[in-house]
């Protein structure tokens, strides 16, 4: 409910006024079951902007830095956000099993690959956590282009401007079935989380690092 208030009445049709966004490759969005949105990250604003242009519910997993705080703790638990931890251990596994019980209940998870913003505008290697959600979940992957929310908002922003054009692009969707018997391998895990970010690359036309 409280996700459904956010985007159809408190956030998104101020946030459609403003910026009119616009989203493209709505037609390569599955209609049932599980997937993953694997986004490149400019801007805090990212986790706005994907979700109001995707026509599904959005389970995000986020940063758990978010979650220290609370000023954000509140928001980010009522939009479902799965909190991860950067620095990796048992907290990082945690968090990728709690993505894929959720992509295997049906939902769409939004996750960014870089596990960052970018600092530059460049697009970053992805890490494997990716990879491993799809293989063990079982579901393909729809890469995803977000351009203008890096001027909406810039890395070292408060508050987002209030002028800006944003372009949501999806990309056709990726499937891994040939590897779905080795998802822990991790020669398999780095070749389909490099397949991922190519093809976030180009659509998102950013030069990869």
């Amino acid at each position: 409910m409280f996700y459904w208030l956010m985007k159809n009445v408190l956030l998104g049709p101020p946030i459609r006024l403003i910026y009119r966004p616009g989203a493209r490759g709505l037609a390569n969005m599955p209609q049932t079951g599980g997937f993953i949105l694997a986004a490149n990250h400019l801007s805090f604003v990212d986790s706005l902007f994907m979700p109001l242009a995707c026509p599904r519910p959005v389970v995000f997993l986020g940063k758990a830095d978010y979650f220290d705080s609370w000023r954000t703790r509140w928001f980010f638990r009522a939009a479902n956000v799965i909190p991860v931890r950067r620095q990796g251990g048992p907290a990082g596994e945690a968090a990728i099993l709690a993505g894929i019980a959720a992509l295997k209940e049906g939902y769409a998870v939004g996750i960014y690959p870089e596990g960052t913003r970018s600092p530059d505008g460049r697009l970053y290697r992805g890490k494997t956590g990716v990879a491993r959600m799809a293989l063990e979940a079982r579901v393909p992957v729809i890469p995803v282009s977000l351009r203008g929310t890096r001027e909406v908002m810039p890395l070292d922003a408060k508050v987002p401007r209030l002028s800006g054009r944003v372009v949501v692009e999806f990309g056709k969707p990726l499937s891994f079935e040939r590897y779905f018997d080795r998802p822990r391998d991790r020669f398999v895990l780095r070749s389909v989380t490099d397949e991922i970010m190519y093809e976030i690359m180009m659509l998102s036309g950013q030069e990869y690092v």
